[in-house]
């Protein structure tokens, strides 16, 4: 297994659509959301350690999250959690982590990648990343993994690559915000266009030469810290100094300016699991379209629907279609699932109550 490969798992995020599943003390990355016996960050971690030594893979996340982290990743070292003492957006933590990896290894490439994304073949997920760290080893590129689109999906940036680019690994021409739907299916239509996925290759002298290059200031408050990175006093410059850093994404911050951004689309089934309707077309199906995760039911005229209960609860459902039933703890939750994008709404009317 290649030494300097380093990964980055972002594993700060709350995932308040998943509600009442996901919530701030217990966010949906530390879930089995799939009934699959692992919760999504337990698969990311494996799927990165295929090819990435796990001592060098990283977890970043909230301050409240440490112990889950060390709970469900017990392979894993104090050391590797990162924690942010505030809420800042992609760009600093990345910022950090590469700081800190490249203190330790000059010579490292990375993947920066979401801990709560299902990726079905995860064979063709290491041949991916294979190839895209084979190219960061010898170009000094910034690099991201592109999905191939299935739908005019408008709740995801695209990515646009040079159409006449017949090599595998393709020029990035820009990204593109979230779409309305005639657009996306125009991006569709062009054939040039994919998913941003959000799972970012680099090597570590290219990712800290576009921070210094596109975002100085921010660059120099974190580079103030170098002397304390892997040392007993790196904890109390990041309390001191983390929060100073602007809230902005890595998209903004680097990856629209820069010149040398390459795609390379994905081979594999992926799936960003933001949604329960997400989730739905993620799972098995019976014979009416219901998905059911972890409940016992009994239905009737019912279809469409994800049903999904602690314990192995039973659910009589009548007369429903195209419905959101979670039962978790102090909750039942029955919502339509074309309104599925007010459940964050809802989420924040019930943290009043």
């Amino acid at each position: 297994m290649n030494k300097n490969y380093y990964a980055i798992v972002m594993a700060g995020g709350v995932g308040s659509r998943f509600w009442p599943v996901s919530t701030t003390d217990f966010p949906k990355q530390f879930h089995d959301m799939l009934g699959s016996g692992d919760t999504l960050i337990q698969k990311t971690f494996s799927r990165l350690s295929k090819l990435i030594p796990a001592e060098n893979i990283l977890i970043l996340t909230n301050e409240r999250y440490n112990d889950l982290v060390l709970e469900q990743l017990p392979m894993v070292k104090q050391e590797q959690v990162l924690l942010e003492p505030a809420m800042r957006n992609t760009a600093p933590c990345i910022l950090y982590a590469s700081l800190k990896i490249q203190k330790q290894n000059p010579n490292a490439v990375m993947v920066v990648a979401p801990s709560d994304h299902w990726i079905e073949d995860e064979d063709e997920f290491s041949g991916n990343l294979q190839q895209c760290f084979d190219f960061c080893q010898k170009e000094n590129a910034l690099m991201t993994l592109g999905i191939q689109p299935t739908f005019p999906n408008t709740g995801f940036g695209y990515i646009e690559f040079d159409k006449s680019d017949a090599n595998p690994i393709k020029k990035v021409n820009q990204f593109r915000e979230k779409p309305d739907y005639e657009t996306a299916k125009a991006f569709l239509d062009s054939g040039n266009f994919l998913w941003n996925g959000g799972i970012f290759i680099w090597s570590v002298k290219s990712i800290t030469e576009a921070f210094e290059k596109f975002q100085p200031q921010m660059n120099g408050l974190f580079q103030q810290g170098s002397e304390s990175y892997n040392t007993d006093s790196e904890k109390q410059f990041i309390q001191t100094n983390y929060e100073k850093a602007e809230n902005i994404s890595i998209d903004y911050a680097v990856m629209e300016k820069a010149k040398n951004v390459y795609v390379l689309p994905a081979t594999f089934d992926w799936n960003d699991l933001g949604t329960w309707g997400s989730l739905h077309d993620k799972l098995d199906k019976d014979d009416n379209n219901n998905t059911v995760v972890n409940a016992t039911v009994i239905l009737e005229n019912a279809s469409n629907n994800i049903i999904r209960s602690e314990a192995k609860k039973l659910v009589v459902i009548d007369g429903l279609d195209d419905y959101i039933i979670v039962d978790n703890e102090n909750v039942l939750m029955i919502y339509p699932k074309s309104k599925e994008q007010d459940i964050k709404r809802i989420t924040e009317i019930a943290n009043k109550l």
